[in-house]
């Protein structure tokens, strides 16, 4: 009863990610076929709403809920970055979800889901066993 709360933002967020179609896999292929701007203009904003929440939390030195301070720090680049990019935006051009989506997905009755699901939980295991030997 305690994490109601959290399912209940997860399906309004399962649903708002369903009914704009960001979860399609038609328009998926549309953004990686440059047939469409409907990713791209979801995509950007996402990135402006990131970028100005970003820039406010850290000129008002925003808490948490709970009064702790938010701690945003830099992360050094390294060639891991572009190399994990890359393997990210071939999968998701090839199966057309990325993780989170997978479970809106699986929601709205994609069979198929359950195969990206377990490659997706394949991948992490996989990454996990090889972290010690990957560029970060």
């Amino acid at each position: 009863m305690k994490n109601l709360k959290y399912l209940v933002l997860g399906v309004l967020f399962g649903l708002i990610l369903t009914k704009s179609e960001v979860v399609s896999w038609w328009r998926i292929q549309e953004m990686f076929r440059f047939q469409s701007f409907h990713m791209y203009g979801v995509i950007g904003s996402a990135i402006l709403v990131g970028m100005v929440s970003i820039q406010l939390i850290k000129r008002n030195r925003l808490k948490t809920i709970h009064g702790e301070e938010i701690s945003l720090t830099d992360k050094k680049y390294t060639h891991g970055t572009w190399i994990g990019g890359l393997i990210f935006g071939l999968g998701w051009a090839l199966t057309g979800a990325c993780p989170g989506p997978i479970f809106a997905q699986l929601g709205s009755g994609v069979a198929g889901a359950a195969v990206l699901l377990l490659a997706a939980l394949a991948g992490t295991w996989t990454y996990s066993a090889l972290r010690d030997k990957l560029p970060h």
